[in-house]
């Protein structure tokens, strides 16, 4: 699958979207501590996993579900990941990796701990012009050396016609207000160039992606484990991501046994928490690359 380059732009840096409320059961642990901080140590494989260690052992409550949610282009984030696979793997307590890298359907479990990276790749029908191995083989291949299993949770590309067909997708995000700012990060995510009557069909997307990742974990939860989610930021949000649907496929309780933490590239001095997850970790800033220069150049 080929991401086309307004598309590439969404996946790689999320939007900034203004946060209009929060559902009654988001809760949680915002503030930002200095341990919070892996800049000073994304750098060397054994301190990000003593790092990720005592952070996973830092946060407020045991979650049946951990949410990861990256910015795709901040290579320490996909470390960082890998390093949470490797410390809840150890400590016999990683249940699963989901993936939004890979669709819902597709997964690891017939294969053995030793199998190669071409099987692993095989069995998620990677696609790596729009997820590149180099970043995410390493995250995949920690749980599948270490026996557990990985599936995808996306939902499948040959299922997104009839979605942005099907206005129902519309009241799964009952909020207007929410659904407004889904549509805001949506447009400025592709650039301000996409046609405004196009925005509800791509926001029907959005949420049934969302959904397809929230049935998978629902899916792989196991009891005193936790199941490890691997995403963008936002579809981390507690506000209208995979949190959100959760709560709407289980009940709030299910909700507040997630877990969400965004992790942010930057080299700001001072990082305000987004009251969208419970948590933030943050990493060295990226090189700012503007996808959209060339496009907004053509019109």
């Amino acid at each position: 699958m080929r991401i086309d380059p307004l598309r590439r732009r969404w996946l790689r840096h999320g939007a900034a979207a203004t946060l209009a409320a929060l559902a009654p059961w988001a809760g949680a642990a915002t503030g930002t501590a200095a341990g919070d901080d892996a800049r000073a140590v994304v750098t060397d494989e054994q301190a990000r996993l003593a790092w990720v260690r005592a952070r996973l052992a830092a946060l407020p409550r045991a979650a049946d579900w951990l949410l990861l949610g990256e910015q795709h282009d901040a290579d320490a984030h996909q470390w960082l990941q890998a390093a949470a696979v490797q410390a809840l793997a150890r400590e016999g307590r990683l249940a699963a990796l989901v993936l939004e890298m890979a669709e819902r359907g597709r997964d690891t479990a017939a294969l053995a701990p030793d199998a190669d990276e071409a099987a692993v790749r095989a069995a998620l029908a990677w696609h790596d012009a729009g997820w590149p191995w180099r970043r995410y083989g390493p995250v995949v291949m920690a749980a599948v050396r270490a026996g557990v299993p990985v599936a995808g949770g996306n939902l499948p590309r040959r299922q997104h016609g009839e979605v942005m067909r099907d206005a129902a997708w519309d009241d799964t995000l009952p909020d207007a207000q929410q659904r407004a700012a889904l549509h805001r990060a949506l447009d400025e995510g592709h650039c301000g160039l996409l046609p405004a009557a196009q925005l509800p069909a791509m926001a029907r997307i959005q949420l049934a992606r969302d959904d397809a990742m929230a049935a998978t974990l629902l899916e792989r939860r196991s009891p005193d484990r936790t199941v490890l989610l691997v995403t963008g930021a936002q579809h981390a949000r507690r506000d209208r991501g995979v949190p959100h649907h959760l709560a709407r496929r289980a009940g709030t309780d299910a909700a507040r046994a997630c877990l969400s933490i965004e992790l942010r590239a930057t080299d700001a001095a001072r990082a305000e928490p987004d009251p969208a997850f419970d948590a933030l970790w943050l990493t060295p800033a990226v090189a700012a690359v503007d996808h959209c220069a060339g496009l907004r150049g053509r019109g």
